[in-house]
């Protein structure tokens, strides 16, 4: 994909601080430090637009990147962060929970995941939560930088069998430091994009046909 302008469009603790619904939303889950501000810069080419940290739990809002005025990507908080109160914890989950539940642009949730590490209990219940709610169930396993490429598939194996995923095919081994499967990326969230235009589409000519 061709990026022609990105902009971080909002910073939200609650939903009347959310952009306007409309363009279509790609939402980011993962654990605290897990990387998924360097995989926003990594893909619209910036070195800090995504605010990295090596503290985890820096990100404590949701927010909303826009790409070519044409979808969003966005960021949730990292979860499974314990240096924090409970009801810190419990604030962060009920922000995430209620952008997952009430937006209707939202069209997709992909999960991230250290590839080098097993899925833990907080890993399974977002994956499960992901997969009840009829997303697809793709996972982008970051910093496989920091294991050889021989290894992948015995890490995406693990993967696979502790959240029970369909298919390795919705897992893609990923690194920003390095710049492994950008191009991979881009086609998932291109085709996640095609079939929501579809669907779109669809649901235009059911008036006319009825």
């Amino acid at each position: 994909m061709k990026i022609r302008k990105v902009g971080l469009e909002a910073v939200a603790a609650k939903p009347n601080q959310y952009p306007e619904e409309g363009l279509p939303e790609i939402a980011l889950a993962g654990r605290s430090n897990v990387g998924k501000s360097s995989l926003i810069n990594t893909l619209v080419n910036r070195n800090n637009l995504a605010k990295t940290s090596s503290q985890p739990g820096k990100t404590q809002t949701i927010n909303f990147y826009n790409i070519n005025e044409e979808f969003r990507i966005v960021d949730l908080p990292g979860y499974g962060y314990a240096k924090v109160s409970v009801a810190e914890r419990q604030r962060w989950a009920d922000m995430i929970e209620k952008y997952l539940t009430t937006r209707q642009s939202l069209k997709e949730v992909v999960l991230l995941l250290d590839i080098r590490h097993e899925p833990g209990e907080h890993d399974k219940m977002m994956y499960d939560w992901i997969k009840s709610f009829g997303y697809n169930g793709y996972i982008i396993a970051t910093k496989a930088d920091k294991i050889s490429k021989g290894q992948w598939q015995k890490h995406i194996s693990v993967i696979k069998k502790k959240l029970e995923v369909v298919s390795t095919d919705l897992i893609i081994p990923f690194s920003a430091a390095k710049k492994l499967n950008v191009e991979k990326v881009w086609e998932t969230i291109e085709s996640i994009l095609e079939l929501n235009e579809k669907n779109i589409e669809i649901d235009d000519k059911k008036p006319e046909e009825e």
